[in-house]
């Protein structure tokens, strides 16, 4: 793929609070605005866990979203990042863990993308998702008024056959063989009441609503009903998520754009050994360390694609 330059000018932007309110609570997030009008804008979905609008959580400090939007203004896109619910600043709008579906997420984001598609400030909407924001990007862009999609090292594969490769190297034969079968019964769309106290921390009662909402979606089946341009990037240094789940995504639409980034780690810095402390040396837990610069054109491309 063959990416545009990014324009040489830059624009002022200005940085605030903004509010999506829900009726159950507030979701707070940035504003970056870029300084022409009207400007695309980049709705940067956060990864799984208790992530931030800047992309850091427990044990993770990179910066990366608060980064990102940087970037982007720097080429004139504003862009939009938040708190998830239950998390920083929108921790009260945050439901007990059992209320809590994958779908809370989606809604969310069509509700962001509503708010700002009726901005006049903005051409355009363009949802970027990373990691686990990238399906909810991609089933939000069913719903919403999306001009593009970007996924940022997100999975192409459904989430129980990732968890089944996870979790077979690290347990017994007979306890895998428990965790396979509760898995098999969630994705069904069953609640496990016999789950072994080794396991309980990935299926404990409370969580298992989300997991039943979460695991009946498979990611490449998803983008492919998406009639909107599509860029899928993945770095090669992701231990995360695989060359193997890009390629899945990739495989879905014939018109996807595909992106790799030689030594892009999976939160979007440069790790150019894959083994997982160069991957936490060099991007996990260093904020100072710059996004990729092909990510923000890959970006830039979007929001000048979309239509």
């Amino acid at each position: 793929m063959c990416l545009a330059s990014l324009p040489a000018s830059a624009f002022a932007a200005v940085e605030s609070d903004i509010v999506l309110k829900t009726a159950t609570g507030n979701i707070d997030g940035t504003l970056m605005l870029a300084g022409k009008r009207p400007s695309p804008i980049v709705l940067i979905i956060a990864g799984s866990g208790p992530t931030d609008r800047n992309g850091n959580s427990l044990g993770l400090t990179t910066d990366a979203y608060k980064l990102l939007a940087a970037d982007l203004a720097r080429v004139g896109i504003s862009s939009v990042r938040y708190d998830k619910r239950g998390i920083g600043a929108s921790k009260a709008a945050g439901p007990p863990e059992q209320d809590l579906r994958f779908e809370t997420y989606v809604n969310d984001a069509v509700d962001w993308t509503n708010l700002l598609h009726a901005d006049s400030r903005f051409s355009r909407v363009v949802i970027a998702g990373h990691s686990e924001g990238s399906l909810i990007g991609i089933v939000a862009s069913q719903r919403a008024p999306v001009s593009a999609l970007v996924s940022l090292e997100g999975a192409g594969r459904p989430a129980a056959t990732v968890l089944r490769e996870q979790l077979k190297p690290k347990l017994s034969a007979d306890l895998y063989a428990k965790a396979d079968a509760a898995l098999t019964l969630i994705q069904a769309g069953h609640s496990v009441t016999d789950t072994p106290p080794q396991l309980a921390a990935l299926f404990r009662p409370s969580v298992q609503p989300y997991l039943i909402s979460w695991l009946k979606y498979d990611p490449a089946v998803e983008i492919a009903k998406l009639h909107i341009p599509v860029t899928i990037v993945q770095g090669t240094a992701d231990i995360q998520v695989s060359m193997e789940d890009a390629i899945a995504l990739k495989s879905a639409g014939k018109s996807f754009r595909f992106l790799v980034i030689h030594g892009m780690n999976h939160v979007l810095k440069h790790a150019p050994n894959t083994s997982t402390q160069a991957a936490i040396a060099k991007g996990y837990t260093d904020p100072a360390l710059s996004v990729e610069a092909n990510v923000v054109r890959a970006i830039t491309d979007a929001a000048q694609l979309g239509h």
